[in-house]
């Protein structure tokens, strides 16, 4: 089934083991991918689960031949991100997608250039969906609301484990503090600043809500890279606990 094009649907597009595409749906599998009735795809949910679909000879519909369900749940991964200028998050949500984090937090910090609008944040969330798909992820990750960072530090916290990766200064590496932190059932939090960095403020205040202050070495990285470098180093840590 790995190799078959996935599909991404709502639930409230099944009626019993027919699957209704949405016109959308149709154009891409009909004219895009040219597929043909009898094509076979693989249609997810975006929620862990996936159906093996077959297309119908109704050019709107899709019959539904087996459900396969994702493993256990795993603990959350989530990256904190203050918005790089220009386009830069697009390219960050599609990476992080496709490593695995479960939820992505937009933030507004005291560098920030963005202040994003409504339809940056569809854009977002379709290219989310789209690069789970490629990346035969089962679930989407949730990408939430852009907020201020002060906001987002007045919250609960959201993991066992939180780090605040900061360019300059002398701290532990991100690598060092995981091994000794990490466990199975860890939920672990990553934040990455703007360009220019965290101000001793921010940095200073994360600290009291729990954010360990970490390194990711001595290179100065672009706020899009050092995202995608923090994620990978997490995500090599956490695999034997998959």
């Amino acid at each position: 089934m790995s190799q078959l094009q996935r599909l991404t649907i709502s639930e409230q597009q099944c009626q019993g083991r027919t699957l209704d595409l949405l016109p959308e749906q149709v154009h891409y599998l009909r004219r895009v991918l040219r597929l043909a009735p009898g094509s076979r795809f693989i249609a997810q949910d975006g929620q862990g689960q996936q159906w093996l679909a077959t297309l119908g000879d109704k050019l709107d519909q899709a019959e539904l031949e087996e459900v396969q369900r994702g493993g256990s749940a795993i603990a959350p991964f989530i990256l904190i991100a203050a918005l790089p200028k220009g386009s830069g998050f697009d390219a960050v949500v599609r990476q992080a997608t496709e490593i695995g984090v479960t939820d992505i937090y937009p933030v507004l910090s005291q560098r920030t250039l963005l202040n994003p609008s409504d339809s940056r944040v569809s854009r977002w969330q379709r290219i989310a969906q789209e690069a789970s798909e490629q990346s035969e992820r089962l679930t989407i990750p949730e990408i939430h609301p852009p907020v201020s960072f002060p906001a987002l530090l007045q919250q609960p916290a959201l993991a066992s484990q939180q780090y605040l990766c900061v360019a300059r200064g002398e701290y532990p590496h991100l690598l060092t503090q995981l091994q000794k932190d990490l466990s199975a059932a860890a939920a672990v939090a990553i934040a990455i600043g703007p360009e220019g960095g965290w101000t001793p403020e921010e940095i200073a205040e994360a600290a009291v809500k729990g954010y360990q202050p970490v390194s990711l070495g001595s290179a100065i990285l672009r706020a899009v890279t050092a995202s995608i470098v923090a994620l990978a180093i997490v995500a090599a840590v956490r695999e034997p606990y998959r």
